[in-house]
């Protein structure tokens, strides 16, 4: 078979789906955003194509005639030998056919489709694997920018820009691949401001070398053409910074957009409590930079960071700042989203696991279970000032129904407990203690709130661990 991927323009064409089942339905999903002109036949019609008014559904057995005048037909009946005689039918007339479960009857594959705004990826193999074709676009699918759709629409725009500002056809061809490269990195169209910038690269003489952070000339990027000097220094646009929630546990639970903003990263900032497997998703090129606790000690206190973080933005460089668990939780996103934004910086967020639910629950613990838990409370188990004073507000805390879930306490675990039950909470309140691994072991401890600081000591349990106060924290869904 030869079977060469045409992108074919079918919208308003004619097309013609034999059968009304569960396969049509599908065939008819994939085709629908590119907006046939669609004849469903078949003696009964599922609700969910009956219901769409954009298909023209008839309920009667197959005619010849039905297939006049189309681009293409899909034989999707449960019958077999009505669809080899629509494909041969289809074959006579030069009629572009598919047939289901038949190859060999096929005129053209269906490829595993992924589908964003103007971008459409096809993969095919043949015939020869459907689950690998599958799994194939759900990898194609991760690795494109959350705001694709977005992108290739100001690209589009951009083409008709560049046509008024740039004459020149190699510095235009420049200009419009170099926005690609950006819009990718950045994952957002660049501003108003940033293309009028990038656009004076490409139309002022050069005045000197690479700007900072820029590793080689747009004469090298640009692979060879026959591209005039320009000037790269001056007004570069400014880089920015991800911050990025690696979650809790084994590398694999970031999220998908987590993954592809390391993939992607220039600066990779990155702090202990995290699978350091993530690091190996970097490019080569990346640089990347420990800033978290050694033997107790930071390596760098949070305002070095701060000014690390946009020291390297300054030089235009994608920085993501890598974090266990979500930035935004007791991980001090917060205060460096400030210092960025101070600077005039662009930041954003992808959120990341929260130990506080994510540990918790490989030990079978939900934070929240009907007619248990309504609510639960996550807390640090000391304060900011040097770390070694205990939380405020325990007295409170106390009082409140649901779940306290609290990060970074083990070493004050027996005094937080005694303030707790001095303050009315049941010495017999279900407790439990939480060590999770990186990959995805997990050592507990269940007690009472009277018992449970002895209990972790006798066990050994090692910081990071979680702790969970409440009715949830004595369940073990898993055992």
């Amino acid at each position: 078979m030869g079977y060469f991927p045409f992108f074919i323009d079918i919208k308003d064409k004619k097309a013609l789906v034999v059968g009304g089942g569960k396969v049509a339905v599908r065939k008819v999903e994939k085709l629908m955003p590119f907006e046939p002109e669609l004849t469903v036949v078949a003696p009964a019609v599922s609700r969910e194509l009956t219901e769409n008014e954009q298909i023209t559904c008839i309920v009667r057995d197959f005619e010849d005639s039905d297939v006049d005048g189309c681009l293409f037909v899909i034989a999707a009946s449960d019958n077999k030998s009505l669809n080899r005689h629509v494909a041969q039918l289809c074959r006579d007339r030069n009629i572009l056919v598919n047939v289901v479960d038949d190859r060999e009857a096929c005129g053209f594959l269906f490829p595993a489709l992924v589908k964003e705004g103007k971008l459409t990826v096809g993969i095919s193999t043949e015939g020869a694997s459907p689950q690998m074709a599958a799994h194939l676009r759900s990898r194609t699918a991760q690795e494109l920018p959350g705001r694709m759709e977005e992108i290739l629409d100001y690209l589009a725009c951009l083409r008709t820009y560049a046509g008024e500002k740039i004459a020149d056809s190699h510095k235009r061809a420049g200009f419009l691949k170099k926005a690609a490269v950006l819009c990718m990195e950045k994952d957002r169209p660049l501003s108003e401001e940033e293309t009028e910038e990038l656009c004076l690269f490409f139309t002022s003489p050069c005045q000197g070398d690479n700007p900072p952070g820029q590793k080689s000339s747009l004469r090298e990027d640009l692979a060879g053409e026959d591209f005039p000097q320009v000037d790269l220094r001056a007004g570069y646009p400014a880089g920015d910074v991800t911050l990025v929630g690696a979650g809790c546990g084994a590398f694999d639970l970031i999220t998908v957009k987590g993954l592809n903003a390391v993939r992607n990263a220039q600066v990779l900032v990155y702090d202990d409590l995290m699978d350091t497997r993530l690091l190996s998703h970097a490019p080569e090129s990346c640089e990347k930079i420990y800033v978290g606790k050694r033997r107790g000690r930071h390596s760098m206190s949070q305002e070095e960071i701060n000014d690390l973080l946009v020291e390297k933005a300054k030089q235009g460089k994608n920085v993501v700042r890598l974090k266990g668990g979500d930035p935004f939780v007791f991980g001090r996103g917060g205060e460096e989203t400030a210092a960025l934004k101070r600077e005039g910086i662009e930041v954003r967020e992808i959120p990341g696991i929260s130990s506080s639910i994510g540990v918790p629950a490989l030990a079978g613990i939900p934070v929240t279970c009907r007619g248990m838990s309504r609510s639960f409370h996550v807390i640090t188990g000391h304060t900011a000032a040097g770390g070694e004073g205990l939380p405020e507000n325990l007295d409170t805390l106390a009082a409140l129904e649901g779940t306290l879930v609290v990060l970074m306490g083990l070493k004050h675990l027996g005094e937080i407990a005694g303030i707790l039950t001095a303050h009315g909470k049941s010495p017999r309140t279900p407790a439990a203690v939480v060590q999770g691994g990186f990959k995805g072991s997990v050592q507990t401890v269940r007690g009472t709130l009277g018992d449970i600081a002895e209990k972790a000591e006798e066990a050994g349990i090692k910081s990071p661990a979680v702790i969970v106060i409440g009715q949830t924290a004595g369940m073990d869904l898993f055992s």
